[in-house]
């Protein structure tokens, strides 16, 4: 993959081809920023899509769920679509027309596979755990043989896939820059609030700091 090109005709932007973008650099930022991402498939002749969090390890993206998951039990070895998007703005016009958002958005395509390797299993929810909460893993109950059987995990290369992104101010036309309305960009952003302890915590055990 690089900028310019897309790996696929199937995976080339056709409506605003200026936001693509092709390259890893690109598809990784988007990956590695979202906190989740929606799986896209087929069951029983029927679409459905299912929100999941994801990661992502090199030139691969991973993702995890219950065994009894119909959705882990539906994908592997099938073509699935997973989609990740940022929500960075509104963006407000002059004209209901010209209204948009800022975002950042990337499509994966490709044929899931399962993790069976117990080891690499537990080395994977590690690398989950660390991609969320840095330093955490090693002070959390090692987990045990009946939670590993009782997790699956799915990866994905990502060799199919495709950035699009749009930034900056709304798009009208000159001749509306003088209508008296205002117009510009709302920024959003994604903010924790205060950890809230649970009421079953021993005293003296604090959220690390920065939290």
């Amino acid at each position: 993959m690089d900028e310019q090109t897309p790996p696929s005709d199937f995976t080339r932007l056709r409506r605003h081809p200026e936001r693509a973008a092709y390259d890893r650099a690109a598809i990784y930022a988007i990956l590695d920023a979202a906190l989740f991402c929606h799986i896209g498939y087929t069951r029983a002749g029927r679409p459905i899509v299912t929100p999941t969090i994801h990661w992502r390890e090199n030139n691969h993206v991973y993702w995890h769920g219950s065994s009894a998951s119909q959705m882990l039990e539906a994908i592997p070895g099938t073509e699935i679509c997973l989609t990740a998007s940022i929500f960075d703005g509104f963006v407000l016009a002059r004209s209901g027309f010209h209204h948009s958002v800022n975002y950042r958005s990337v499509m994966c395509f490709g044929r899931p596979e399962l993790v069976t390797d117990r080891d690499r299993k537990l080395a994977a929810l590690e690398r989950f755990i660390e991609h969320f909460f840095p330093g955490r893993w090693q002070h959390l109950r090692p987990p045990t043989e009946q939670e590993l059987k009782a997790t699956r995990i799915l990866y994905m290369e990502i060799d199919e896939a495709s950035a699009k992104l749009r930034t900056g101010d709304p798009k009208d036309p000159p001749e509306d820059w003088n209508w008296p309305v205002w117009a510009g960009v709302l920024p959003l952003q994604l903010a924790h609030g205060q950890p809230i302890a649970d009421p079953h915590l021993p005293p003296g055990i604090f959220p690390p700091e920065g939290w």
